[in-house]
C-alpha cells in the first residue's frame, strides 16, 4: 500500500472523486491540474495540496511509496508525466484506479454518451434516503450533497461509467446501464460502430442486469446478465412511466411502471422530461438491487439534481437563466427541447460553446441541427481542452448551417452583448469553460 497518492489532472470531475477517497481513507494526497477552479479550490480547503504549474519538483520524492494517478486528458509530453514515468514511479490511469476500488463490492454502473451523471447521482440519492446507502463516484457535483463523492461503511458502489478512452472496461459491475450509444469521442474510436462495440463489451462485464434504454442496439446475446429496457413512456419497455403530467412550476408528476407493479404519483424534484427518463433508469437500478419502492418515490421528490445539468439559476416571471452541461448534439437536442417543453409560450436564447476541435469537426451537421432549436443562438469559439486546433475547424462550420436567429462572438465579447439585451430565458450550453459566465450572469440578471 502506498503512502502518497499524485494525481495528474486532479481537477477533473472523475480524478477529484478519487482523490477525495484516498483523502478520507487517510492518504497524503496532492495533485496538478492546468487551471484554479472552484472544484480544486474546494480540494485544497480539504487538504489536498493542487498546484497548477507543470513542476516534476512538487511530486512526492518517495519513488516507491508513491502512486501516479494521470487522466489521458493530459498531453503525453507534460514535464510532469515524462518524469514519474522515467523515474520509475507507478503510474496508472484513473480508470484502472476505479476498477480496482470497485472490484470486489456490489457496483451499480451507469454508462451511456449522455444523461449517465444524472441518472448515477440519482441512484446513489435513493440509496442514500432509502438508509441502506452507498459509495458513489459520481461525473458531476450533487446539489443534494455538494460533492461528487460519497462514502458509506456498507460495500455497495454507485459508479459513473465513463466511455472515453474505454474507461469503462475497467468495471464488472453487478448491475449495469447503458443509457445512450451515440457517436461521441470519434478521435479515440474511429466510427459509431466501434462505441456501440465497445458498450457491448461494458455490458458483457455485467454479472446480474443491464438496463438499456430500448431501442439500442444491445442484446441478450451481448450479456451473461439478464437483459432489461426502460424508456420514458414506451410500454414496450420493462420500467416506464405513465401518466406524466407537467405543473405549472415546471416539474413532473407520473406513475412509474416497473415488473412489480407500479409506483403511483411520483413528483420529480428536478425539471424537464429528460430527467423523468433519467428517474426511471436510476429507479430500475434500484428496484433490481432490491430498494423497496416507498423510498424511490420519497427520494425522487427531494432531488435537487446534479450541478450543470438543467441548472436553475434564475427562475422568475419573464427571466429564466438555465445551465446546462450539453457538449454532444444529442444531448442538447434533448435539453433545449425539455426547456421548449417547459416553457412552451417564451422566447430561449442559447449560448454554445463548442468542446474539442475533433467533436466540432465531426458532428458539426448534428450541432447545426439541434441549435436550430433555439428561438436564437450565440455561439462562442471551440474551447480546445487537450487538443491543438485543426486547420478549418472553428465555430463557423456549425454557424453557417443553423437556421434560427444567431450570432457569433469571442467570449470577451459576451457580458457586454448580454447586459444590453432584453432576455427571457437564457441557457448556456457546454463543457469547456463556459461555466465560469455562470456566476456573473447570475449575478447581472438578478439585479434586474
Amino acid at each position: 500500500m502506498y503512502s502518497n497518492i499524485y494525481f495528474i489532472g486532479i481537477g477533473g470531475i472523475g480524478m477529484s472523486a478519487i482523490a477525495r477517497y484516498y483523502k478520507f481513507k487517510g492518504l497524503n494526497v496532492s495533485g496538478y491540474d492546468r487551471t484554479e477552479t472552484e472544484l480544486t479550490r474546494k480540494l485544497c480547503a480539504e487538504g489536498i495540496g493542487v498546484h497548477y504549474t507543470d513542476s516534476p519538483e512538487m511530486i512526492p520524492a518517495d519513488v516507491d511509496d508513491t502512486l501516479v494517478v494521470y487522466t489521458p486528458a493530459i498531453p503525453e509530453d507534460l514535464k510532469e508525466l515524462v518524469t514519474v514515468r522515467e523515474k520509475g514511479y507507478k503510474v496508472v490511469k484513473r480508470s484502472r484506479m476505479l476498477g480496482e476500488i470497485t472490484d470486489g463490492q456490489v457496483c451499480l454502473a451507469v454508462s451511456g454518451t449522455h444523461g449517465k451523471t444524472t441518472t448515477s447521482t440519482l441512484a446513489a440519492h435513493i440509496l442514500t434516503q432509502s438508509g441502506e446507502g452507498c459509495s458513489a463516484f459520481l461525473g458531476g457535483i450533487s446539489k443534494n450533497y455538494g460533492t461528487n463523492l460519497l462514502m458509506s461503511a456498507n460495500n455497495v458502489v454507485v459508479a459513473e461509467a465513463d466511455e472515453f478512452d474505454r474507461s469503462f472496461l475497467q468495471l464488472h459491475p453487478e448491475i449495469a446501464v447503458v443509457t445512450a450509444m451515440d457517436a461521441d469521442h470519434l478521435d479515440i474510436y474511429g466510427d459509431l460502430e466501434h462505441v456501440q462495440e465497445a458498450f457491448r463489451n461494458f455490458a458483457s462485464q455485467a454479472s446480474g442486469a443491464v438496463i438499456k434504454k430500448i431501442g439500442l442496439p444491445l442484446e441478450a446475446s451481448d450479456t451473461p446478465a439478464k437483459l432489461y429496457t426502460y424508456s420514458l413512456d414506451n410500454p414496450q419497455a420493462d420500467f416506464y412511466a405513465s401518466d406524466i403530467r407537467l405543473q405549472p412550476d415546471g416539474h413532473f408528476i407520473f406513475d412509474l411502471n416497473h415488473p412489480g407493479g407500479v409506483i403511483k404519483d411520483i413528483r420529480l424534484g428536478t425539471l424537464g422530461w429528460v430527467n423523468v427518463e433519467n428517474c426511471v433508469a436510476a429507479s430500475a437500478i434500484c428496484l433490481l438491487h432490491g430498494t423497496e419502492p416507498e423510498s424511490i418515490h420519497a427520494a425522487a421528490e427531494s432531488f435537487v439534481g446534479v450541478r450543470r445539468r438543467l441548472d436553475v439559476h434564475v427562475n422568475r416571471p419573464g427571466l429564466t437563466y438555465i445551465d446546462d452541461y450539453a457538449h454532444h448534439p444529442a444531448e442538447l437536442a434533448t435539453a433545449i427541447s425539455s426547456l421548449k417543453q417547459i416553457f412552451p409560450s417564451r422566447t430561449v436564447t442559447g449560448i454554445f460553446q463548442p468542446h474539442l476541435y475533433t467533436r466540432t469537426r465531426d458532428l458539426a451537421v448534428g450541432f447545426a441541427n439541434s441549435l436550430s432549436l433555439l428561438d436564437e443562438l450565440i455561439l462562442l469559439d471551440i474551447y480546445p481542452a487537450r487538443e491543438e486546433p485543426i486547420e478549418g475547424v472553428t465555430s463557423e462550420i456549425i454557424f453557417k448551417d443553423v437556421t434560427c436567429p444567431k450570432r457569433m462572438m469571442h467570449k470577451e465579447e459576451l457580458m457586454d452583448y448580454l447586459a444590453g439585451r432584453d432576455l427571457d430565458v437564457l441557457a448556456t450550453f457546454g463543457a469547456g469553460d463556459i461555466d465560469r459566465f455562470v456566476e456573473p450572469i447570475t449575478e447581472m440578471l438578478e439585479q434586474r
